[in-house]
Order: structure tokens, then sequence, then C-alpha cells
């Protein structure tokens, strides 16, 4: 039987007050994100790094301990309040992300990113988790591709704001700009946010049973195909997506020989448009489309951006205009970003309440581990590996690391410089991309069970 505070947390007006905080949420967790995107290529050339150890600082730095801390995060989401993990998450990768201003060397910015990784560990299970407690299932996808619209908006004000910032006093100053709201916004999430009881979206009775252990989920999970299908293939996803999103920027600066502000914008632009439109389309076209039809289509709706993201990147990624490239670059990342918000939608509905936070964590953690570990980290090195094939003048990572490549640099080994680091980019973003097909055989793989694996009220866990 519901009180009358559950009523209140289940009312229209706390769901758009829950929706509008989490949406400034993600929207400041993805900033932080992408202000390295936008700054890498100037941070290569003050600290004399290559684009290996780019790939590291986007990818394993900050993935290894996001990865190592979210399911025990994950787990503790269960037991404790939610709205305080958040806020502490808030609060801690914005400091780290500041202190990415005062880094001199590789390894003291490597540390940096480690502990911003470490702060957004904490956000998207409890997220998810509440957001499972909040609303329907049929709303679920819907509210998390509302909620995930942070992802566009964050990725936009860190490329063009960060981009600006760094255009103006350098990429030190951007990490700073980006970092300082996020005290405000932990102290917004204590003040509006509250804590609703497991089970309430599924009108389950209070309990005061410990939730299920580690060992528990697990067997769920073993015992629905679609659960570790949804899991694999949005993990694999994620390692295009993040090979994709951290270069993208480094990608237009080279290959249309763009100064940072104007790539920064550029690329905040296209991820902008991209993002908000795929997860929209994916979130809300699935929902609809499975409440009036037939369940499985969060699957198969993921399965068909997928399929047709490879090809559209690989026609965008050698278009000879800016302007062309830019539209195709919109339409590819539309495509592939209709999986995000039906994924997270389906890990929910896959699982009881007091698991779905457990969940959530375990698909952040191979998300990362897959996407942000290794799809940049790839990118990076294969890039280094396609431009020094490119490269005629000899080893190409030792005579060009520290000089200026831009394409219009005056003498010749500038100009054969930039033209190797842009094939190589190129290269290695075309390769990166093959991995949608593979994605999308696990979605369909995910459609063929995913009505039957769906968790109803009353089911033992």
């Amino acid at each position: 039987m519901r009180t009358g505070q559950d009523e209140q947390l289940l009312s229209a007006g706390y769901s758009r007050t829950f929706i509008v905080t989490s949406l400034l949420i993600a929207t400041f967790n993805f900033a932080d994100r992408s202000v390295f995107a936008v700054t890498a290529q100037q941070i290569k050339g003050d600290l004399g790094l290559s684009d290996f150890q780019l790939g590291i600082l986007q990818g394993v730095a900050f993935a290894l301990l996001y990865a190592v801390l979210g399911v025990p995060i994950g787990r503790l989401a269960e037991r404790v309040s939610r709205v305080k993990i958040i806020a502490a998450a808030i609060l801690f990768w914005s400091a780290m992300t500041m202190a990415c201003a005062a880094a001199g060397s590789f390894v003291q910015l490597l540390l940096c990113r480690v502990g911003v990784g470490m702060g957004e560990a904490g956000s998207q299970p409890a997220t998810s988790s509440l957001v499972g407690d909040l609303f329907q299932r049929h709303r679920r996808a819907s509210v998390m591709g509302l909620i995930l619209l942070g992802s566009p908006l964050g990725t936009f004000i860190g490329a063009s704001v960060g981009g600006w910032v760094a255009g103006h006093w350098g990429w030190r100053a951007a990490f700073i700009a980006m970092g300082l709201p996020g005290a405000l916004i932990g102290l917004l999430t204590l003040l509006v946010l509250r804590e609703p009881r497991r089970g309430l979206a599924d009108n389950l009775p209070p309990t005061r049973t410990p939730a299920p252990n580690f060992r528990a989920f697990l067997k769920v999970m073993a015992s629905k195909p679609a659960l570790m299908f949804v899991i694999g293939g949005g993990a694999l996803a994620g390692f295009g997506m993040s090979s994709v999103s951290q270069f993208l920027a480094v990608f237009l600066a080279r290959v249309y020989d763009l100064p940072a502000r104007s790539a920064g914008a550029l690329y905040g632009t296209i991820s902008a448009l991209a993002l908000a439109s795929g997860l929209l389309i994916g979130s809300f076209g699935t929902d609809w489309l499975a409440r009036r039809g037939d369940g499985r289509w969060p699957a198969w709706g993921a399965a068909i951006g997928l399929s047709i993201a490879p090809f559209s990147y690989w026609i965008a990624f050698n278009a000879a205009s800016p302007t062309t490239g830019t539209i195709l670059l919109i339409v590819s990342g539309c495509f592939l970003l209709l999986y995000y918000g039906p994924t997270i939608g389906m890990i929910q509905n896959l699982l009881e309440p007091r698991m779905r936070a457990t969940g959530a964590a375990v698909f952040g953690m191979l998300y990362t581990l897959v996407g942000y570990g290794g799809g940049p980290t790839f990118v990076g090195w294969m890039s280094d590996r396609f431009a020094t094939t490119a490269f005629d003048g000899g080893d190409y990572l030792v005579r060009c690391r520290t000089i200026k490549t831009t394409l219009q640099a005056a003498g010749g080994l500038q100009h054969a410089c930039a033209a190797a680091a842009a094939t190589g980019v190129r290269s290695a973003l075309m390769c990166a991309v093959c991995v949608f097909f593979l994605a999308a055989a696990m979605f369909l793989l995910a459609a063929r069970t995913l009505r039957r694996d769906y968790y109803r009220a009353g089911q033992a866990a």
C-alpha cells in the first residue's frame, strides 16, 4: 500500500523535478568528459604526447577505476541512499576535472583522469535504479532518453565553451571552467531529490529483507540470455561510440585544418544534434512500438541503427568538405545512438528492483572497459601505425611528435607530418566503427528471448 509520500514521489510534479535535476547531472558529467576531447590537440603539443598516449588518457585512464568501482558502488546503491551517492560522485569528479588543469606531465594528467573516472562511476547506476523505482516499465527507456539528453547538451557545452576558453586562455583554463559548476549541481541534488523505496513504481510492498547478493544477481543474469546479450551488445557498441566521440574533434582539426576553437564548436554541434536525435528517436520510438506492437522492438531498433551506422560513418570520414562531413556525421551519430536509451531501459525492465543498480553498474563496467578503455586506446594506437605508414620522411613518431602539424604549415616536414596525422586518424576511425556489426548481432540474439525474460511484479528474484 502506498503512503502519501509515495504518491508525492510518483506525482507529475516530482517526476519533472527528478528528470530536470538528473538531466543537469548528466550534462556536466558529459561536459567534463568532452572538454578533454576538444583540448586533446593542444594537450598533445604542450606535453609532447603521441596519439597512443592521448588514447590512454581518454580511454584506459578514465576507464580504469570507473570500471573497478562501478560494481561496488552499484551494490552499495542497493542498500544506502542513491541520492547521496550521486551528490558525492558529482563533487568528486568535478574536483578531479579541475585538478587536470595543474598537470604538468603525462603521468600527472593520467592520475587526474583516473580520478575523474572514479567520481563518474557513482552516477549512472544510482540514477538508473532511481528511474526503475519512480517510473513504470513502459516509460523507463523514454525517461532515460530524456535524462541522457545531458549527453548532447554536456558534449556541446564541453566542446563549445571548453573550446572557446581553450582558444582564449589555453586548455588548463578550460578544465577549470568545466569543473566549477559541479559543486553547485551536487548541492542542488541534495536539496531537491528524495530517496524512494525500492519497487515503488512496481507497487511492491515495503520490505526490510536485505538486497540479493551478487551471486544471486549472477544467477538471475545467467538465467536470462536477453540480459547478457543486451549488456554485451551495449558494451561493444560503446567501443565504437567512444572511439568516435573521443577522437572526432582531433579528426576535424586535422582533416579539415581547423583551429582548436572551430574544431571544438563543430564537434559540439555534431555531437549534440546526433546524440539528441538518436536518443529521442531510439528511446521514445522503441517504447511506442513496444506498447503498440511487439515487446522486442527495443532490441530490434538498436540492431537496425547499429547495422546502418558503419556504412554511414565510412562515407562521412571520407567527405571532401567540412559541410558535407558535418551533415553525414550527424546522420551517422543518429543511427548509432538509436541503441543507447533502449539498452538502459531493457536492463531495468529485465531485473527486479533491488538488482537494477547492480545491473546498471555491470553494464557500466563492461561499457567502460570495452568502450572507453578499449576504443580510444585502439584508435590512438592504430592512428600512430597508419600515420607511420603514410609518412614519407622516416620515423613519424620521432620527427613529428612535437612540431606544429597543420596542413597549411610552412615547410615540407610540417606538411608531411600533418598529412600523415590526418590519414592516421581517419583510417583508425574507419576500422573502429566495424565493431557495430557485431554489436547489432548481439541485440538480434537478445530479441529472441526478450519478452520471456522481462521482470514482472511478484516474480521471484
